[in-house]
Order: structure tokens, then sequence, then C-alpha cells
């Protein structure tokens, strides 16, 4: 990072990449500022700790800085138009991508990574939580707020290990150097940034030659990188429910918990009655890679069924605020197509006889614009669709591309409605009482990667009190 260097300003600090980084640099001893554009819980945390942020694009306050002992950390979510953007690039400070900083600190210490288009956030944190108190012990830059620790960084002075949750976006995850790493699947995402689905599954090919020592990958996408791999790097695969070096059978589901065998290669027999933490059917899959990763660096055995069995999972990551006899409330950090099917599935194995009320909040015009038709088969499986408008994020409207647009391809089987941010609250009480009403048990999802969150403390207000 350079001697000379003492104050550390982000711009987009409240991303959850980059308020793990600066966590990290205040952690340290540095001065951390930084800007963004909306206040959230995540930025009044960050500001509890000691981190200075401001709201307004104004140059005021990055004018007092000093470009020679001042490195700006930025995020391709804030545009280069912001004012501040402008102001740092004309006065000639040293800028560099939020991957290039998490490149440059990982690689002081082993990197264990785990990319993949679905499942990243959810296996990264599990395996950091079943090595941060293991004696192997680990640090870790997350994608998602923990549940076990409040946090997305975790520090051990004392572990050569560092797990990183390894972006595919703007090809991120190429300045990493993975010791290990995890592909859990390569499902085309960012068709904007990469523009076809070869295009990235390519980039992905270019991180799996980036490992070091180990590559762990998805049985059923196995076969697009194995060719890639050579000395002195080792293959492995992971399965649920088939043979692979790694993976899970004798998975079971009893009182509303479910338990699995774990096999390793070469040994003789399974870890047998493993408890899954959070009880979701696609979390299995997760911990077996998770699980994997953690085997081949020493954990033992006992290290990995507790890990597995305490893991609380993740913020917004099929999180249940609400759990009576009447109704479910979860609420899911899911986006693309495969992350609703894998969700959807979940809800409907745990809850099979439950009426299913689905709330998406689409998130880029770009992909609901390339996915649409995904998105309708998938929203078709639930017995009630509630469609907000799509979330824009860093894009700028494409014309014909709307939820209504969206709700016209989901099926007419299903009962569909667009809903508006500000009454959604009050319209899922009023669902409620009448499912209620004629007798139905009902589940109550909310879905997508935008600001939908910032609706689920109300929601669970509105969906608990007096009901009837």
């Amino acid at each position: 990072m350079g001697q000379s260097i003492d104050t550390y300003y982000f711009l987009g600090v409240g991303g959850i990449g980059m308020s793990a980084l600066a966590r990290y640099f205040a952690s340290a001893g540095y001065r951390v500022m930084g800007y963004d554009r909306t206040p959230s819980n995540l930025t009044h945390a960050l500001e509890d700790e000691g981190i200075v942020i401001q709201y307004e694009d104004d140059t005021s306050w990055v004018e007092t800085l000093d470009k020679d002992t001042t490195l700006v950390v930025r995020t391709p979510a804030v545009p280069t138009s912001t004012a501040i953007y402008c102001y740092l690039q004309e006065h000639g400070f040293v800028m560099r991508k939020r991957a290039e900083v998490l490149g440059m600190i990982t690689r002081q210490k082993k990197a264990l990574c785990v990319a993949g288009t679905h499942g990243k956030t959810t296996t990264s944190t599990m395996l950091s939580h079943i090595l941060h108190p293991s004696h192997v012990g680990a640090n870790a830059f997350l994608g998602g707020i923990s549940n076990n620790y409040h946090t997305n960084l975790l520090l051990d002075a004392q572990s050569d290990y560092v797990v990183v949750e390894a972006d595919e976006f703007d090809r991120s995850f190429h300045h990493l150097t993975p010791h290990i790493s995890v592909i859990t699947s390569m499902d085309p995402d960012h068709l904007d940034i990469y523009g076809t689905a070869e295009a990235y599954r390519e980039s992905f090919a270019h991180y799996a030659s980036l490992v070091q020592e180990a590559l762990v990958v998805k049985r059923d996408i196995a076969s697009r990188l194995s060719p890639l791999t050579s000395p002195p790097h080792r293959f492995y695969t992971y399965a649920v429910g088939e043979q692979a070096d790694f993976y899970a059978d004798n998975i079971r589901v009893e009182e509303g918990q479910i338990f699995f065998d774990f096999h390793t290669p070469n040994t003789p027999y399974p870890i047998t009655n493993i408890r899954l933490g959070v009880p979701v059917w696609v979390n299995i899959e997760n911990s077996v890679a998770a699980m994997a990763v953690a085997w081949l660096v020493g954990a033992t055995e006992e290290e990995l069924r507790q890990g597995v069995s305490t893991f609380a999972g993740v913020y917004r990551r099929f999180n249940i605020h609400v759990n009576t006899p009447q109704v479910t409330y979860i609420d899911d950090y899911a986006h693309h197509p495969q992350e609703l099917a894998a969700t959807i599935d979940s809800v409907r194995r745990l809850y099979p006889d439950r009426y299913v009320i689905g709330v998406f909040q689409p998130h880029l015009f770009s992909r609901t614009r390339d996915f649409a038709d995904d998105f309708a088969r998938v929203l078709s499986q639930l017995d009630e669709v509630a469609l907000m408008p799509i979330y824009p994020a860093r894009e700028e409207p494409i014309a014909g591309v709307t939820s209504e647009w969206l709700m016209e391809k989901i099926e007419e089987k299903v009962k569909r409605a667009l809903v508006l941010p500000a009454i959604l609250p009050k319209y899922l009480r009023e669902r409620l009482k009448s499912c209620l009403a004629a007798g139905k048990t009902v589940v109550v999802i909310t879905m997508g990667a935008g600001d939908i969150d910032r609706q689920v403390n109300e929601i669970t207000q509105k969906l608990t009190y007096k009901i009837l």
C-alpha cells in the first residue's frame, strides 16, 4: 500500500465489499473517510466505528486531503460523473479499484477464494465460520454480513489464511491470487459487462488459471474447467446426492432440521450425521463446498461438524423474520433466475402445504431484459407474485423493459400485481388477511438485490400485528 499513505478515501463506502476494506484499514489505524449516496444500516455502523462518511456529492471534504498521503479506493457503482470523483481525478489523487486493493491485501496471506454466479456469499461466510474459531484460524473479507459475527470482516493475526468472496462483476476476481478456490456455478450474468455468455464463462476460465494450489468445482461444471488445471494445481469436484471427490448423501429432514453425511477423498468412511445450521436445501451444496476447502487446509472432523451446525447464515440470505403456524416471512437477496429458483424450491420443500406469495424487485434493466423469460418461468412457480418497479442501480432505463412487461410473461394461473414500495407492507398485510380468512396458511418471500431490504422491518410488523 505504500508507507507514505495515512488516509484511505472510499468512493462508495456503503457497498458490502467496500465497507469490509474500510473496516480493515480503520482497524489497522489509518484515517478512513468515504462517500456514499444513501445512508443505510451499514453506513451507520461504519460511522459508529469511527469512519467519517459524507452523503452529499460535495468536494469540500476531499479538498482538505493531501494527494501524496491519500489513496482513493473506488467502485464502478459510483459514476465517473460524480463531482467528488472528477475532483480527485483532476487533482492527481492515486485511485485504485476495490478489487485491486483487495488483491494486494490477500497476496500477503494464502487466499481461500469462493467464486460463482450463485452461492459465493453463503459459501465463503460458512467457510469463514468453520475456520475462524478452529485451530487453523482465518481472516475474511465477506460479501455479506455474517449473522454469527454481525460484520463482513474477520481478523486473525495468527492465521496464514484469508477467505475472500471472488466477485466476477467487472472481472474483479482477476486481481486475486487464490491459493485454493471454489467455483460454485457459471450461469451467465452481468451481460451488460461481458456482452455474451461465452465471454462470461471465459472470464471464469481465466480466473481458474490463477489458482495456485487447488481448485474445487461443482461436479456439473467440472468438464468446462478441468482442462485448464495443470500441476501444481489439484482439481477436485463436489456434489450433493451423487459421488464426487467431496459429496453429501444420506440427506434427511427431521423435525424441520436437515442432516447429511459428508464424504472426503480417499477416506474409508464419511463424517456422519452433520446438522445444517440454516436448514435450507441449497445450503447442503454450499456447506459441502465450504467443508471441502476447510478439510484441505486441515480442519478436523469435529471442527467441520461444529462449524456447519452453528452457522447462523448471512444477512438477506433466506432470513426468516416471522415463523408462526399461520404465516412465515422470509427475505432473500435472490436476483438471478437460478437464485430465485433455489429460494422458491427451498420454500416448497420446507413448507409443502403453504400458499406462497413472492415479492420480487428486479435488479437492473439489462438483467431483466436478458433473462425475462427465465424470470417469468421461475416466478410462475409461485401461487402469487407482487412485482416492484425495476431497481436501476448503475443503469439508465431501457425502452420497453419494465415490471409491467415482465408481469405479462408470468403464467396467468398465478395471481399477479404491480406494487409500489410505499404501499408494499400494507398490500401484503391485506393479502395475508384475505388468505387466512380463506383458511390458507402462508409463506411470504421478498426477493431482490436493490433496496427492498429497507421494507423488511415494516413488513414484519404488518404481518404480525393483530392480523385477525
